[in-house]
């Protein structure tokens, strides 16, 4: 595959670089960034094109902009430069789908979105950790993104292009969300009495654990603690001394764990007592005083 890289970000980088290593030719790049393509030379000594001289080059071209300008790029191209028929543009989104790229019906393309469900902190954290990595595709030649991915090292994965958006959010929710969730704790360290600073490295062995738990034994089994065991004089506890700011997000969190302790239970072949389940969704449902 002869392929071209618009966008010389950290993901564009990072793949030209793989697929380069796999066997595939880069013919060119294009970036508005004197620095981005500076760095991506630091990797691979690739011309800097004009658009009009990378894509009638490409049977592939990978438009790795911010999400914002992709498909700005790609109105761009379908107006101003001569498109190889039956050529693939792809996009790395999580949240747009590959239709973005479909900015004219006459357009003689395929589209595909590749997103990698990993952050990437810089080139070289994203050529560590590529092999491995899992990849949400759809698009029009989804057999071609497989192998894409595969070439890659990742683990693809099929998604469905009309509810993206849901997949993007459950990423969101896995990755910063569990930052936020570890600010939460934190917060509530720091009112028990633990200062800030050694509040999040008490914490973070204790998120290791729960994550090497849901690597082992998976959901709903890696669920422990008060609700799990359906422990509601605990969960009254930790209301009684919440921040009334946080009370509302721990209840959510709360009534979702609780669907899970039930599901864990039912595997198992168990139940809550109906006594202690009621007061639990009783607790986890009525809003507090402020």
């Amino acid at each position: 595959m002869k392929f071209g890289i618009i966008g010389a970000g950290i993901v564009g980088t990072a793949l030209a670089v793989r697929l380069e290593e796999a066997g595939h030719e880069c013919v060119g790049v294009h970036t508005r960034s004197r620095l981005s393509y500076e760095r991506f030379r630091s990797y691979l000594m690739i011309d800097h094109l004009s658009l009009e001289e990378l894509v009638p080059a490409a049977d592939s071209l990978f438009i790795t902009t911010q999400d914002s300008m992709i498909q700005t790029v790609a109105e761009n191209l379908s107006t101003n430069v001569a498109i190889k028929p039956g050529q693939v543009w792809i996009h790395c989104s999580g949240s747009l789908a590959s239709d973005v790229l479909h900015v004219k019906a006459s357009l003689p393309i395929h589209c595909l979105s590749l997103h990698p469900l990993q952050a990437f902190a810089s080139v070289e954290k994203a050529l560590a950790i590529l092999k491995g990595t899992h990849f949400g595709i759809e698009g029009d030649n989804q057999e071609l993104g497989e192998s894409i991915v595969k070439d890659l090292g990742g683990i693809p994965h099929p998604i469905l292009a009309a509810q993206k958006s849901l997949y993007h959010a459950g990423a969101v929710v896995a990755s910063n969300y569990l930052v936020v969730l570890a600010s939460l704790a934190v917060e509530l360290f720091t009112e028990a009495g633990i200062p800030e600073e050694e509040a999040l490295a008490s914490l973070l062995p204790l998120m290791r654990g729960t994550l090497y738990n849901l690597e082992q034994v998976g959901l709903p089994q890696a669920l422990t603690g008060p609700i799990a065991r359906g422990d509601a004089q605990v969960v009254q506890g930790h209301l009684d001394h919440m921040p009334a700011n946080l009370v509302g997000i721990y209840q959510g969190l709360g009534l979702k764990a609780l669907e899970l302790g039930e599901s864990k239970k039912a595997q198992q072949g168990l139940s809550y007592p109906p006594e202690e389940l009621n007061l639990l969704k009783l607790l986890l449902n009525t809003l507090i005083p402020v």
